[in-house]
């Protein structure tokens, strides 16, 4: 006795093989390759890291407005841990010749 499901298949039958491409031009294909693991970043040389300060009672945040969305987005975007995003963030700016951020950690500047 068999089964047959929605599609029409009896259970027990094997997947259909997946088509398979040929690569015949290596040199695109390579040059592709390339190119979808290059990565692209825009910095502003006139962005601030330091907030400037307010003036207002309390702890003055220590880090601009563009450097903690920048620094978040590095974070998610390879999936890193707090110290290895500063690592990262750091080696992105000093080509750059923006020098180095501040360093950071959960608890204090």
């Amino acid at each position: 006795m068999h089964i047959t499901n929605s599609c029409g298949q009896t259970d027990g039958m094997s997947k259909p093989k997946p088509a398979r491409y040929r690569t015949t031009n290596w040199s695109t294909y390579t040059a592709a390759l390339r190119k979808r693991g290059s990565l692209l970043i825009w910095l502003d040389k006139e962005m601030a890291w330091h907030a400037p300060h307010e003036g207002r009672p309390g702890r003055p945040p220590v880090f601009s407005d563009a450097a903690i969305p920048f620094c978040l987005s590095i974070k998610v975007l390879f999936k890193l841990p707090l110290q290895q995003t500063a690592g990262r963030v750091t080696s992105l700016l000093r080509p750059a010749g923006l020098g180095n951020p501040p360093h950071f950690n959960g608890a204090r500047p």
